[in-house]
């Protein structure tokens, strides 16, 4: 049975703090149109795609609230919906979200070709801290403004619109975890889509870290681990100069080899496509990482009874 699907990763150059929301839902249509006029019927949009990455600033009250989301679709929002319901096109995004008990996700959807929400994601692996680092340029604050992430990794059966696929999603610093993707292995996914807002310095302080090595680690990580399990990924930056603070790019889609099929060459808004076939993940799911036949959860308890590192301890030389 052929399973294909065309896929779309649109990139994202910056969105500054001045831009006004309209400004950038224009630029999202765009994306969306060039997208399904080349034949795709997914569209993978980047992680906080409706505004800027505002966690690099000390915020509070309205400040801070303006870049929440207090439903989806809402009035600011609802042209993208409404355009791709016409357009017959699906599509991932993030946002940030304001639950109605006062909780708040840093938080991505699946929405599929009829505009109806298949899938709901909160990134669970925050990266930064609770207080500002004094002295620091830059900051990163996604500890202080998001609770972690509460739905786990879960696994989303498409229709038959996109081949009965099994869809997941990750958000940023997600990617960097082999665990977010071995849970979403172990539902036998066969298609992450992954945005990011990813510095293009070391966002913990230092120079040990810049733009070149850090894309070279956002490429390493989806390769590998769509290699590792077996599945196509489809990753996506917000990238450029944002208000003086850079944002790596390397947007790429990657398939179950771990080969890249197609990559971004800018750092402004850009759509690469492919071809997605989901019948190329049998040969490393039913082979290579075949889990049942393989794998031995009880050796691996470690990873679930401990979050730090314990060191074996220091032997007295005789």
């Amino acid at each position: 049975m052929v399973r294909v699907l065309r896929a779309a990763a649109a990139q994202m150059g910056p969105t500054q703090r001045a831009d006004a929301r309209e400004h950038t839902l224009r630029r999202m249509l765009a994306l969306l149109e060039e997208a399904a006029g080349r034949g795709a019927s997914l569209v993978v949009f980047p992680e906080l795609a409706f505004t800027t990455f505002f966690p690099r600033w000390l915020l509070e009250g309205e400040a801070l609230d303006q870049y929440f989301e207090r439903s989806i679709p809402n009035p600011a929002v609802t042209k993208l919906f409404d355009r791709a319901r016409v357009l017959r096109v699906g599509f991932y995004v993030g946002y940030a979200e304001l639950t109605p008990n006062g909780r708040r996700y840093n938080c991505a959807i699946l929405v599929d070709r009829d505009g109806e929400i298949l899938g709901r994601y909160r990134k669970v692996h925050l990266p930064g801290s609770v207080e500002p680092r004094p002295g620091a340029r830059y900051q990163q604050l996604e500890k202080r403004y998001f609770d972690y992430g509460d739905l786990g990794f879960p696994a989303f059966r498409a229709g038959s619109a996109w081949a009965h696929a099994i869809m997941g999603m990750m958000i940023c610093n997600d990617r960097r975890w082999p665990e977010s993707w071995r849970v979403l292995g172990l539902q036998g996914v066969e298609l992450v889509c992954i945005g990011y807002n990813s510095a293009a310095y070391d966002p913990n302080g230092g120079v040990s870290e810049d733009a070149s090595l850090r894309t070279f680690h956002s490429t390493l990580v989806t390769q590998a681990n769509a290699y590792m399990n077996a599945t196509w990924a489809i990753s996506v930056a917000k990238a450029g100069e944002e208000d003086g603070s850079g944002l790596i790019g390397g947007s790429c889609i990657v398939d179950p080899n771990g080969c890249i099929v197609a990559q971004a060459a800018t750092l402004s808004d850009e759509v690469i496509v492919a071809d997605v076939d989901l019948n190329l993940c049998r040969q490393g799911k039913d082979k290579m990482f075949n889990f049942a036949a393989h794998r031995r959860p009880e050796q691996y308890r470690v990873l679930t009874e401990r979050a730090g590192v314990i060191e074996p301890a220091v032997l007295d030389a005789d």
